[in-house]
């Protein structure tokens, strides 16, 4: 894989890791309130997370910077709303079709990336993202 695609194999790892996230959220939201799930949920991943960075010599606060520190920040509660109501759909629906919702996340995302970063997708990306939609609607029909 050439240096300019390196993400490509992240993001299947990424890919990989979320669908067994939804799996084991499902099975650990059955008998927990989900708000509470989430609580656990975000203890083990700041464990986790601080852990790597440790591991990786990734601890110089002071060069992140504050307008950093208020993107990750703001962030950060996108992430907590994201996955509180995960956790509630999950609770309340089959993971086979509250997971193909949730990667709505992925048109969305486009979107925003054209109005506030001003990107420029692909045909083929625009292509996708309708397919993805496509997709979810099929997993949806009854």
């Amino acid at each position: 894989m050439q240096n300019g695609q390196a993400y490509v194999g992240w993001a299947l790892l990424s890919a990989l890791f979320a669908g067994i996230t939804a799996v084991l959220g499902k099975k650990g939201v059955e008998t927990v309130p989900s708000h509470l799930a989430v609580a656990i949920r975000v203890c083990f991943v700041l464990v986790f997370a601080v852990a790597m960075a440790i591991g990786l010599h990734q601890t110089n606060l002071s060069q992140v910077s504050k307008k950093a520190w208020t993107y990750l920040a703001l962030s950060s509660v996108a992430t907590g709303a994201s996955w509180l109501c995960y956790y509630r759909a999950l609770q309340l629906g089959p993971v086979s079709q509250v997971a193909p919702i949730d990667k709505l996340s992925f048109v969305l995302a486009l979107v925003f990336g054209v109005l506030f970063l001003k990107e420029r997708p692909s045909s083929n990306v625009l292509m996708g993202a309708g397919l993805i939609v496509i997709g979810v609607l099929l997993t949806l029909k009854k």
